[in-house]
């Protein structure tokens, strides 16, 4: 049980907020929280970490797509939207909000839980695409210091491209050094 998903649910009509709490549960999710306000759902994602938060749209304090906005902007946490209306703006509006899915009702249980785990999985798939990105631009970030640091070895000691490059290159392997850090070393003299 301790792979299952953990979700913070706010829905403010109570019998549907039991109804999906239930339908969760029974197929294996643990529901950490659930609340009936938008506002009090942004407490409950800060304060448990939830893998997914199942937001109504229409609910007090806050709109399920504020919730959202605020809820994807500053946590991990997969969010679905839930409403009773199916109108192309309020879709689109989910969508920039940062919701990895959404949920029409009267909704049926399979929906529900094929819909969480496409949310979830979504999510992921978003997490480790901005974690490669990152690493990319890292790596981007080196190469062009390295060839600042190749720039700054020709230009002092009227190397060739070449020559600068194996200068870089040996520095590191002689001190079982990084590139990188010879190269820094190069431009900060």
């Amino acid at each position: 049980m301790s792979d299952a998903l953990r979700l913070v649910v706010a829905e403010d009509e109570a019998i549907i907020r039991l109804d999906l709490i239930e339908a969760l549960q029974d197929s294996g999710y643990i529901v950490v929280a659930a609340c009936g306000r938008g506002d009090d759902a942004l407490r409950l994602v800060a304060e448990h970490e939830p893998d997914l938060a199942l937001l109504d749209v229409k609910m007090p304090g806050m709109s399920g797509i504020e919730a959202a906005r605020v809820i994807t902007a500053e946590s991990s946490t997969a969010v679905v939207l839930l409403t009773a209306f199916s109108q192309r703006e309020l879709i689109d509006e989910a969508s920039d909000a940062g919701a990895m899915a959404y949920l029409i009702k009267p909704y049926r249980r399979d929906d529900l839980i094929a819909t969480v785990e496409l949310a979830v999985t979504r999510r992921r798939e978003a997490e480790a695409l901005a974690g490669q990105m990152a690493a990319l631009e890292e790596r981007f970030e080196e190469r062009k210091t390295i060839e600042r640091a190749k720039g700054v070895l020709m230009d002092r000691n009227d190397l060739s491209e070449s020559d600068a490059f194996r200068f870089l290159q040996r520095g590191a392997m002689s001190g079982r050094r990084r590139m990188i850090d010879i190269a820094r070393e190069i431009l900060e003299q």
